[in-house]
């Protein structure tokens, strides 16, 4: 055992103030209404209960009541943090269980506690913590970290996790202790008797068991002890013996005992590797028939999995389950059917199939991972209800079975043994033992007990230890611990014993707190003793004991603590500072043993005293004392003066570990003594204390003497300080802070004797005289050389030297710097480093000047001090490194301290990047330009390299180089905030590189990096928000209420939730969505206006008026199509309301008395159950408004299933909607098995189609299984046959395509190719809607294979394109093959087919599976086959619609041949009919004008496709000439009868659509005008089918609100084929030719690409101008095109870059070349596109020509503008909060302001130019030159610090200019401000020189300068604006020169610039002869 380091006895610390400490969960448990605290009230009389302490009362009950109850009370506390705002909120966690009740709790010292959560569970709790467990996420290898709460019980886990999710695992054994770690919870089991009987013999069970997350296996741990012999192998944790006693996360360690051998271990705790796993579970050697051949593994599984029930508690509330007693072997009914009768339903549900969703990571395919973590919580609850994985026995092959789970009742477990299990589990978790506390010790005496407490603790300089309290013992053993190079080492070197009776951590101050066995608390830092802490009114029996006791049970061997060690320094104490109180208390117990404090009871009542400690947050902890209450303390921090911080840190890291060790010791106990000292003292206590241990006389030197008076003396201190306690009064603490005692703490032993002999005759001059020439008679003030840290003094003043740079590149820090520099330059002077004596002179030349003593040190000491090698004699000067940076100088390295100074480090590193242009700076860490210190350099690293900057080969483009530093800078957490604390000189350089990135920053840049760059557009685009979401946390912003003027009965619509903003931007000028509105709405009741001739009678009149009433309703019910597009994605429900559905109004008013005309009243017939298709339209439109990115979940979809029956078909509606917007997915499979079985078909088959577009090319097996129960021909051909309505079928057909789409999935298109021509049965199946079934086989094929044109792998035996030709022309039909032979065997007895095809029936199908299989493959064969025949004859064969369907399939095959216009669009109708026509011939002029019509149509409906979304001008004037024409065609009456009205106005709906599809979104007038005409045409003709065309067109032209528009990729084309098929249906139940539920598909097509910008300011939408690129293509060049936004973009893919155009608003680029992913997620938000107006500028709303802006004022004469600038417009022009706050409170003429009217116009002018040159931040650096220039001119200056900085601001000034006007440009400084300021610092230096050329002189010959202040301090300027180098010690002198060039030779090698130089030529050159203006130039030339 190594012996403790170092101790100091005799002082003492004050403790900061005592509260008294109750846990806050007893608290709140006394109010919480469980069982026990009701049954406390019913055992109190009322009386009692009000009196007015009832809380009293209720106490005393408690404990007469329940003293079991009150055993079982324990709780923990942690540290918790939370940011609250910018800091962090630092607070206590109090986890407290009592009962059944664990209370979660959180304070913070501020605030008082609050319940956090309270969980009250069914049985007592055993134990509960907090614990982490990682949750890997799917994508990436990084984990999530869930937080949770995990309370034990006897028979199972319960996990709460922060996020809200419950889990409960059952425990399969009994638990005796669970541990939290790294990986999740450490379970120990508990070693019940019948372990011997069970374990056959050699093979222990197992005792530690892991659980890596709630829904995981428990797994038993293995482990890997360091054996004598390298063989050590691989086992189970199993030996009984075995106890962790703690466990740990960083590092992950975990501490166990062994309780035979009584010692304890150290383990590291990880993931078990493969290799390990294989170990452990290698196959069994012996033969497996063998009774007990089995292996370990094999029959610990079994084990578990069955007797586990044995020794837990019966199931509470199962009746009739005895719980089994611990002997009893029988496993009879008891132990396996006692989980599974209370679990039985959901273990069935659990192991379901373990295949599907079996853990990422688990091994081996376990039933309990069944349940994988994907469910929501509600599903996990039973989740690990083991009685799936280990109650089972092994008769069952699988673990369904469970009820018979035994053969025989009476079986015994011997019996089991015998069949051999084969899966064991897999353990996750392997502890491998990294020490062991040495065996010798338990020779001598009695062994060891287990360790009470174990923690880890680390001392001031770092060092790490683990701590073990053995109580027996009263020993706190220490061990050191250091991690080795890979981490997951730790090297354990020494062991160390304290004597302890308790002690505990304290985190953040690197201590522990150690009580010891008389009582007396002791603070260490590691193993080095501290000092005594004194806790105010709690007088312990300390003094009067260990004055005569020494410790009395020391061991022997403990040489750690010196017997008697201290005494005669407590007597002192005690009479010196310890007065009256404490003698009183002495007590004759000096015969007592120490345990007799706890026997002898009258000394308990007498005094309190500590009896243990507990529950360590940071520095506060609680005492527990003998009267049983319980109070906290929190204990002093070293420092909180951030000064005195950082300069103990520097100490720390230069000096050796021991050394610094003793100081940090020492200033802790000296700063800390009771009594105390305040702030404002600190930092004179630490100078004082700090030169007394270098071995200084502090009271010697005037300037520490000084300091010794103010800290006793000053009233405010001493008051603040005295605080009242209970154990002493105030006068104690008076003579406490008497002077007398911190002189002779200052005067201890330890820094050696006081030099007395030193006599103060100290000289006043300011340079000293070399020691060589001072006689020892003149002594000076002389160190002590034998100070603790005399040999250490150059080193530290190094390191000062260094902290002091950094100090002063910290605005917020340059106060503290001047207490800095008195230390330092004493020490400076005393070192006889005069260079350094001459930096802080030019820094604070008046402080400097004030200070005149010099202390001795004797030349044959100096030896003694270790000069580092880094101490050199020229002083590093940061300020003076940075311009000879921007001067382009060579540079030697500058050194710092790592960690220490960071922002030097920081600085440096970005000049060297910026200005220098080295792009390697910042890539590693040993940069050539930063010398690191490490402590212990003797000798120079490496010879330093100069380097000049023309060495730099590279130069990149500046503008690099300025995102280069922006990026690192933000890369190494470097903020504005940061920013404006740097001096203004300094910070120049990178506010331009901040300006320079703003102007064209990368769109992909990080949030961190635009917050620093000041582009807040660019930082919220960073964050995710859509416009609802912001709307929530902005209020006022993107508002989505619908307008105020609505009526009432106008809410219902369904059509209130579009955006009105972004809608009333994109359409300004006119009502057009209101129009939409009024078009689409169904919910009121329509205008039927019939006028009654006289000849007709009242009763035919109302016929009349319901006759129309149903046309009118034939529209009505076609109306919801359009509006599902229109209002697309539109709303975000509330969770908590059902979504609203307008209602499909039918009725209508007859004017003028508005009388209600009613469908129903029996006069007319009306079409049975008509309703029932525009209902479920309904629904569906009422569930597309739902935005995709909504919060729906399984049970609000079921929440929303109507009450009412005649509602279920707009529910189905509802599903099919919930499927295209993709939240079907979260409908639990239960519920979608619980619609189907309704059997309502409605219901099914919007099901159906929803589930499969939500799983859109998934080829999901559980979807594909729930659609081929509805498809006969995918269900095996002797199956039941299923009774499925035919739409069902239909249904489910798409669906199958869906959800295949585009996979070329063999089976499914074999089976989708045969079922186009699916014969008819002979029992009238598949009789009715053929037409409808064989298009939808049709598009599913297409769609299984779609695009995949002739390369479908493996289908070329099927011939799919001839068979599809076949189906299309017609001829004789094929043999079915396979396997639906049987089926089809006997004809239908209905319908004569014979043996050919029957087209009408299979030809639309046909064509469109070409159409899409080939779709876009230019394949000219196939499109060839699709050719409208050429000769009349032919002609005469095809139905015209079918013309159509294959001019559209041939186009959109040949898709790059499409072109917009009429050109291209009647070269599709064949030559015969374009040709003149010869009269001979018989033509039948309805068959050619049908088949033109028809084709053109079909031409047309590819060019809609073809040029979808796209709003491209040529393709809609293409078709709007169509479209006029056949619109002039049919209103003549005559030409419309040849075609036939229907035909024409198939034609023209078809037309409309394309239009409508090529225009999408954009809600082009012109097509509005149309729809809105056919919209009024009610009756005739105009049927439903018309209706449902024309308002789907409306409803595409504003679809989404105009935020959504159509894509053309082949999914897209595919969906818009289903939807927009050509025939539409005749009445509202017609579902022949395809099935209605298929328009909606549409939504499929349909992407976001509408582009907001929205002000980031105002969070408003607005108007900017975007420029749009372009790809080049085989049709255009790349071109480039202006766009007003918000504008919907074109398809990304044929972009090359979309920029938000100036000069209204920051640029901004996104570049698509590289990567589309950004802008699309910009998109799938609403398109929300941030942008910032540009300072000066007015949106475009407020100005549309910019004629109001600030910039526009300037055009007609130069200067005017600042003129013309009035300050109090400024808030029109920016919205920075600053800005304008200066402008009201600087820039207008206010009484305080009249006499500087310069000063205010100045203002004025820096603000006209912060704003126009759209720098806002750049303000406070005009202030400043401006307030150090007039400060200068005033001579006030204090110090030079403000002309460093002129100086870097000049200099970067230069080096801009220098590299020629062309790149003034983008320099921030640009205006004649600087040159004016310059001018002015020019002018004052000078004539303060033409007066003072001689001091100047003398200085620079090295003299004494004159005590004059003011004078001292101009000098000082000028030398520093000057950059005049310190002449002293070199040899070069600059007066004497006999010409110019030796002056510039010499001036060269001091790197004086020569700007400068010319400057001093009147003072160098006055005394020689030359003249004065030298060469004829007059100095003011330069």
């Amino acid at each position: 055992m190594s012996e403790v380091v170092y101790e100091e006895t005799a002082t003492m610390i004050a403790a900061g103030e005592l509260q008294s400490f109750v846990p806050f969960g007893r608290e709140h448990c006394r109010n919480h209404p469980n069982a026990f605290n009701l049954q406390l009230r019913e055992l109190q009389p009322a009386s009692e209960l009000w009196s007015s302490d009832g809380a009293a009362g209720l106490v005393g009950s408690l404990q007469e009541v329940s003293l079991q109850e009150r055993e079982r009370e324990c709780w923990q506390l942690r540290k918790g943090c939370m940011r609250v705002k910018e800091e962090e909120v630092e607070f206590e966690e109090e986890l407290y269980t009592a009962g059944n009740v664990v209370v979660w709790s959180q304070g913070s010292r501020t605030q008082a506690s609050s319940v956090y959560k309270a969980f009250t569970v069914d049985s007592p709790v055993q134990q509960a913590l907090w614990c982490n467990f990682s949750v890997p996420q799917n994508k990436k290898d990084e984990e999530e970290v869930e937080h949770t709460v995990c309370i034990i019980q006897s028979s199972c886990v319960n996990v709460h996790t922060v996020s809200g999710k419950d889990f409960i695992s059952p425990l399969p054994f009994q638990v005796s202790n669970v541990w939290a770690t790294k990986f999740g919870l450490l379970l120990e089991r508990k070693n019940t008797g019948n372990d011997a009987q069970l374990s056959p013999p050699g093979e222990p069970l197992p005792t530690v068991f892991s659980m890596l997350h709630p829904l995981d296996e428990i797994a038993p741990v293995v482990c890997k002890p360091t054996g004598l012999f390298e063989g050590s192998r691989m086992q189970y944790v199993s030996d009984s013996t075995l106890k962790i006693a703690f466990t740990c996360c960083q590092p992950s360690i975990v501490v166990s005992y062994d309780t035979v051998q009584g010692i304890h271990s150290v383990w590291a705790l990880r993931k078990v590797t493969q290799d390990e796993r294989s170990t452990v579970l290698r196959c069994p050697a012996e033969p497996v028939g063998t009774p007990l051949g089995l292996k370990g593994s094999g029959f610990l599984t079994s084990h578990l999995r069955n007797t586990s029930r044995i020794d837990s508690p019966g199931g509470s509330g199962a009746p009739g389950l005895v719980p089994g007693t611990a002997a009893s072997c029988a496993v009879g009914t008891s132990s396996p059917l006692h989980y599974s009768a209370l679990h039985g339903h959901q273990s069935r549900i659990m192991t379901s199939s373990p295949g599907l969703h079996s853990r990422v990571h688990s091994p081996s395919i376990s039933n309990m991972a069944a349940l994988s973590r994907a469910h929501s919580p509600g599903m996990a609850a039973p989740s690990f209800s083991g009685a799936a994985r280990f109650n089972t026995s092994f008769h069952t092959p699988s673990p369904r079975g469970h009820h018979g789970l035994l053969t025989s009742p009476n079986s015994t477990l011997n019996e089991t043994m015998l069949v051999p299990e084969m899966e064991p589990i897999v353990p996750d978790l392997c502890m491998e033992q990294l020490w062991s506390e040495a065996v010798t010790a338990s020779c001598h005496r009695e062994m060891s007990s287990q360790a009470s407490k174990v923690f880890l603790t680390s001392d001031l300089c770092e060092n790490h230890y683990l701590c073990f309290l053995v109580e027996s013992h009263q020993q706190l053993r220490c061990v050191k611990f250091i991690e080795s190079n890979d981490t997951s080492q730790l090297i354990f070197p020494s062991v160390t014993t304290i004597p302890a009776q308790d002690a505990e951590p304290l985190q953040n101050i690197d201590a522990m707190l150690v009580l010891e066995a008389c009582g007396s608390l002791v603070l260490y830092t590691g193993i080095t003793r501290v000092s005594r802490v004194f806790v105010p009114g709690l007088l312990s029996p300390n003094f009067s004991l260990t004055n005569h006791l020494p410790h009395i049970s020391t061991p022997v061997e403990n040489v750690s603590t010196p017997a008697n060690a201290g005494t005669r320094h407590l007597h002192r104490l005690n009479e010196d500072i310890m007065p009256s109180p404490v003698s009183e208390v002495r007590v004759p117990i000096i015969k007592h043993h120490e345990a007799s404090f706890l026997d002898d009871y009258a000394f308990q009542q007498a005094t309190p005293f500590i009896h243990a400690l507990r529950d360590p947050v940071c520095n506060r902890v609680t005492l527990e004392l003998n009267s049983g209450t319980m109070m906290r303390i929190s204990i002093p921090e070293i420092a909180t003066s951030e000064l005195v911080r950082k300069c103990l840190q520097a100490i720390r890291f230069i000096l050796p570990k021991e050394a610094a060790m003793k100081v940090l010791v020492k200033w802790y106990n000296i700063y800390n003594a009771p009594g105390g000292t305040s702030a404002h003292a600190e930092w004179n206590l630490f100078v004082t204390c700090f030169m007394t241990l270098m071995g200084y006389s502090t009271e010697r030197l005037t300037w520490t003497r000084n300091l010794h008076f103010e800290v006793p003396l000053s009233p405010v201190i001493a008051a603040k300080k005295a605080r009242p306690s209970d154990g002493g009064c105030d006068e104690d603490w008076d003579y406490l802070l008497g002077s007398h005692y911190h002189r002779q703490i200052n005067s201890q032993p330890v820094c050696g004797s006081v030099d007395s002999s030193g006599t103060n005759n100290t000289r006043y001059t300011e340079l000293e005289v070399p020691p060589s020439v001072s006689s020892p008679a003149s002594l000076s003030l002389k160190l002590d050389s034998s100070a603790l840290l005399f040999p250490h003094i150059p080193a530290l003043f190094y390191v000062l030297h260094l902290l002091y740079q950094e100090l002063q590149l910290d605005e917020l820090q340059i106060a503290r710097a001047s207490s800095l520099v008195c230390l330092l330059q004493q020490l400076a002077r005393d070192l006889q480093l005069e260079e350094y004596v001459d930096l802080y002179w030019r820094d604070y030349p008046s402080l400097v000047s004030s200070f005149t003593e010099s202390c001795f040190i004797d030349q044959a000491l100096i030896g003694q001090m270790q000069r580092p090698s880094f101490l050199r004699p020229e002083p590093p000067c940061v300020f003076s490194w940075l311009s000879s940076c921007l001067r382009g100088e060579k540079i030697p390295p500058f050194p710092y301290l790592p960690g220490i100074c960071q922002r030097t480090r920081l600085l440096v590193l970005s000049y060297v990047l910026y200005i220098i242009g080295d792009e390697n700076a910042t890539s590693t860490d040993a940069s050539k330009y930063l010398l690191k210190l490490s402590a212990g350099q003797k000798s120079c690293a490496s010879e330093l390299h100069f380097r000049r900057q023309s060495s730099v080969k590279v130069r990149f483009s500046t503008e690099s180089l300025a995102e280069q530093l922006v990026v690192w800078l933000t890369s190494q957490g470097f903020t504005l905030k940061d920013l404006e604390s740097v001096p203004f000189g300094v910070a120049l350089p990178i506010r331009e590189a901040i300006y320079r990135c703003r102007e064209q920053p990368c769109s992909d840049w990080s949030e961190e990096v635009c917050l620093l760059i000041g582009r807040q557009d660019l930082t919220k685009q960073a964050h995710k928000m859509t416009l609802a979401k912001s709307k929530a946390s902005v209020g006022s912003g993107l508002s989505l209420e619908p307008p105020t003027t609505t009526e009432a009965d106008e809410e219902e619509d369904g059509m209130s939730d579009i955006i009105q903003e972004v809608t009333g931007l994109i359409w300004s000028q006119d009502l057009r969505v209101q129009e939409v509105r009024r078009l689409l709405q169904s919910s009121r009741p329509v205008r039927v206006s019939v006028v009654q001739l006289p000849e007709v009678s009242d009763h035919e009149y109302i016929e009349e008026k319901e006759n129309k009433l149903l046309q009118l309703c034939q529209r009505t019910m076609a109306l919801p199509v359009g509006r599902g597009l229109f209002t697309l994605f539109s709303y975000q429900p509330v969770p908590t309301e059902p979504l609203p559905v307008p209602k499909l109004n039918l009725t209508g008013r007859a004017p003028p008395r508005n009388t209600m005309v009613d469908l129903n009243s029996g006069n007319i017939d009306v079409p049975p159950n008509m309703t029932s298709w525009p209902s479920f339209h309904n629904g569906v439109a009422a569930g597309l408004k739902i935005a995709p990115a909504s919060q729906v979940d399984s049970a609000w979809i079921a929440y929303n299933k109507p009450k009412s029956p005649e509602l279920a078909n707009e529910y189905a509606g509802f599903l099919m909607a919930l499927g295209l917007n993709g939240h079907l997915t979260k409908l639990a499979t239960l519920n979608i098995h619980d619609y189907l079985t309704k059997g309502h078909e409605m219901t099914s088959i919007g099901l159906l189609l929803g589930v499969s577009s939500a799983k859109l090319g998934t080829m999901d097996v559980s979807i594909t299984r729930l659609l081929s129960i509805h498809i006969p021909a995918l269900l095996p051909p002797t199956s039941t046959e299923l009774d499925v309505p035919h739409n069902v079928q239909v249904a489910a057909v798409i669906g199958i395509g869906l959800v295949y789409q585009g996979t070329g999935h063999r089976h499914n298109a074999e089976v989708l190719l045969s079922e186009i021509g699916r014969p008819p049965g002979p029992e009238m199946e598949y009789c009715t809607d053929r037409e409808s079934y064989s298009l939808a086989a049709g598009l599913a094929l297409g769609m299984v294979c779609l695009g995949h044109g002739s390369n479908l792998i493996g289908m070329t035996d099927l011939n799919v394109p001839e068979q599809l030709y076949q189906y299309m022309v017609g001829g004789h039909r094929r043999a079915q093959a396979g396997a639906n032979r049987e089926r089809h065997k006997s004809p239908s007895y209905q319908i004569k087919e014979g043996d050919t095809i029957n087209v009408d029936v299979t030809c639309p199908g046909a064509t469109l599976a070409l159409a899409m299989i080939y779709l876009k493959t230019n394949n000219r064969s196939i499109a060839d086959w699709l050719k409208p025949p050429d000769t009349w004859f032919l002609l005469d064969f095809i139905k015209p619609e079918f013309l159509l369907l294959r001019t559209l399939a041939r186009c959109i095959i040949m898709w790059d041949e499409i072109l917009p216009n009429t050109e291209w669009v009647k070269s599709n109708i064949p030559q015969i009919m374009r040709g003149t026509f010869d009269p001979s011939e018989d033509i039948n002029m309805e068959t050619m004008t049908q088949a033109q019509d028809y084709i053109t149509a079909g031409a047309c409906m590819a060019v809609g496709l073809r040029f979808a979304g796209s709003a491209n001008s040529d393709a809609f004037d293409c078709l709007y000439k169509f479209a006029r024409t056949f619109m002039k065609i049919m209103s003549f009456a005559g030409t419309a009868g040849v075609t036939g009205y229907y035909n024409m106005q198939t034609c023209l709906s078809m037309i409309l659509l394309a239009m409508s599809m090529v225009m999408a979104g954009t809600g082009n007038l012109k097509v509005l005008q149309l729809c809105r005409f056919f919209h009024k045409r009610t009756g005739g003709e105009m049927n439903y089918g018309f209706h449902m065309a024309h308002h789907m067109a409306l409803g595409l032209l504003f679809l989404g609100g105009g935020r959504y528009t159509l894509s053309t990729s082949n999914s897209a084309i595919a969906a818009l084929l289903c939807a927009l098929y050509p025939h539409f249906p005749a009445h509202s139940t017609d579902n022949r030719y395809h099935l209605q539920a298929l328009r909606h598909l549409a939504v499929l097509a349909a992407e976001p690409r509408l582009l907001v910008p929205v002000d980031v300011d105002s969070l408003k939408p607005c108007y900017a101008l975007m420029e749009v690129t372009y790809k080049e293509t085989q049709w255009y060049e790349e071109t480039t095109v202006e766009l007003m936004a918000p504008t919907l973009l074109p398809e990304l893919h044929l972009l090359k870059r979309v920029k938000v155009k100036g000069p209204r608003y920051w640029e901004l680029t996104v570049d698509l070349s590289k990567e589309t992913q950004h802008l699309k997620s910009i998109l799938s938000r609403d398109g929300v596109l941030y942008v910032k107006l540009r300072a000066g500028q007015l949106p475009y709303k407020d100005d549309p020509q910019g004629w109001k802006s600030l910039l526009a004022t300037t055009v007609n004469h130069r200067n005017s503008g600042v003129r013309a600038f009035k300050p109090e417009a400024i808030s029109m022009f920016t919205s920075e909060p600053a800005l304008i706050s200066f402008a009201e409170f600087f820039c207008k003429a206010s009484e305080g302001m009249k006499h500087r009217q310069d000063t205010q116009v100045l203002f004025s002018a820096m603000l006209y130019e912060c704003v126009t040159q759209e720098c806002p931040e750049m303000l406070p650096t005009y202030i400043a030159i401006e307030q150090a220039v007039a400060a200068l001119r005033r001579g006030d200056l204090m110090q030079t610090f403000p002309l460093w900085q002129l100086r870097l601001v000049v200099e970067l000034w230069d080096s801009r200019m220098l590299r020629g006007p062309a790149n003034c440009h983008d320099t921030l400084l640009t205006s004649e401000f600087l040159p004016v300021m310059k001018n002015a610092v020019d002018v004052a230096l000078d004539s303060w020189l033409k007066d003072n050329s001689s001091l100047l002189k003398s200085y620079m010959r090295g003299e004494v300068l004159s005590k004059d202040a003011a004078n001292s301090v101009l000098l000082a300027c000028f030398v520093v604006y000057r950059s005049i180098p310190c002449l002293r010690n070199t040899h070069t002198q600059l007066e004497g020169c006999s010409s110019l060039g030796d002056l510039l030779s010499r001036s060269s090698r001091l790197g004086v610039p020569l700007r400068d130089l010319l400057r001093l030529l009147p003072v160098l050159l006055g005394s020689a002869s030359a003249p004065q203006t030298l060469l004829g130039l007059p100095v003011q030339a330069f």
